[in-house]
């Protein structure tokens, strides 16, 4: 998959394991994620898939702190989250939201299945342990898109590593290295 990674990044990876702090940025970051990937729906379906979202984000923070704490570097650990959300949408047929072809989907798996397995995730349970007890809203699903599904903020060919695009255009395979001075203010929601 392809991802962006700024400063901004290594900055909310720090401050999502700080008290008090890592709450403010895990909301921010639970928003703006909502706030991308509803704007990828379709305009009539936004709405009703938001709370959905809102849970489904929120979880995901979880597994990326999770990741983290198991070495996973920064740009593995987010791109670990990514795969679940389009997971997500991919079983809820919520096709013109995903990053990546339907057809890539087992390759993503495949590629952080060590991973998956230790925590139960599975394409159709891309949550995995990482699911609250109290499970999150639903949301209507459109599974008639998967017989002829549309990706248009879709990227493909990327499938065997996680690709990096820098502030400058860049694009570095695996991710760059974190900066030795983040400062914790610069993550969404500090």
């Amino acid at each position: 998959m392809k991802l962006r990674q700024n400063v901004r990044h290594f900055a909310a990876k720090q401050a999502l394991t700080l008290p008090v702090v890592g709450e403010k940025v895990n909301d921010r970051l639970v928003d703006l994620h909502t706030d991308v990937f509803a704007d990828k729906a379709d305009p009539e379906r936004a709405d009703e898939r938001r709370a959905h979202l809102d849970g489904f984000f929120d979880a995901t923070m979880d597994t990326y702190v999770g990741a983290l704490e198991e070495g996973y570097p920064e740009a593995e650990a987010r791109e670990i989250t990514h795969v679940q959300a389009n997971f997500d949408f991919y079983n809820h047929g919520w096709t013109e939201m995903m990053e990546f072809p339907a057809d890539e989907l087992e390759d993503h798996y495949e590629r952080y299945e060590a991973f998956f397995e230790r925590y139960n995730i599975t394409i159709d349970e891309p949550l995995g342990d990482f699911r609250p007890y109290d499970g999150i809203t639903e949301a209507p699903s459109t599974p008639e898109k998967l017989d002829d599904p549309d990706h248009p903020h879709a990227e493909g060919g990327f499938a065997d590593d996680v690709y990096v695009e820098t502030d400058e255009g860049d694009l570095v395979v695996g991710g760059q290295e974190e900066p030795e001075d983040v400062d914790v203010d610069e993550a969404p929601g500090v």
